[in-house]
């Protein structure tokens, strides 16, 4: 399944990208994701933990960056895990690109996503799928956010602490959030 997710930064491109390739800087702000080991500058293993009501699903696997383009400020990444008690498996595609906007850089996020074994029927819903990744990239967007105005402080120099990790999203206000979504989208036809 292929979704669109998209949010801003308050850094030009070249600052964003910049960033967003700092994958130890980063990957503590996105939600339940751990980073365990940098293989290599392209490759990366970690862990990605969320809770989906009484079902809490751990992924653990390898993410690596297929293609770079700095010029262009694109980049697409290839990730593959399974979840730790045996459910089954993810694997992704994800390219993403940055744009200048009024304030800041754009980052445009496109996701072939597909599951397999038990964890594929949690997950069953394409438009279920897509109201996680919204929130989950919402959520990270929000914590980008406050790590770079952290790290843009005068005071930042001094204290240089990695980010707090942020808890995975909880399965609960998850599905609150994305039911919300779809009565909005399908009964009262708002988007």
């Amino acid at each position: 399944m292929e979704f669109d997710n998209a949010f801003e930064v308050p850094l030009p491109p070249a600052e964003a990208w910049a960033v967003l390739m700092d994958v130890r800087r980063i990957a503590p702000c996105m939600p339940g994701a751990e980073l365990t080991e940098v293989v290599d500058d392209r490759t990366f293993k970690g862990k990605v933990g969320v809770r989906l009501g009484p079902v809490a699903l751990t992924f653990a696997g390898t993410a690596q960056f297929t293609a770079l383009d700095p010029a262009a400020q694109k980049a697409t990444i290839k990730a593959s895990g399974t979840d730790a008690k045996g459910r089954g498996g993810a694997q992704a595609l994800v390219g993403f690109r940055i744009e200048p906007v009024s304030g800041g850089s754009k980052v445009l996020v496109r996701t072939n996503l597909s599951l397999s074994g038990a964890v594929a029927q949690y997950g069953r819903g394409v438009g279920m799928i897509q109201d996680v990744a919204n929130q989950l990239v919402k959520q990270f967007a929000e914590t980008l956010k406050a790590e770079i105005a952290k790290s843009s402080a005068p005071t930042a120099a001094v204290s240089a602490k990695p980010p707090v990790p942020v808890k995975p999203i909880s399965g609960f206000s998850l599905l609150l959030r994305s039911l919300w979504s779809w009565l909005r989208r399908s009964v009262l036809g708002q988007t």
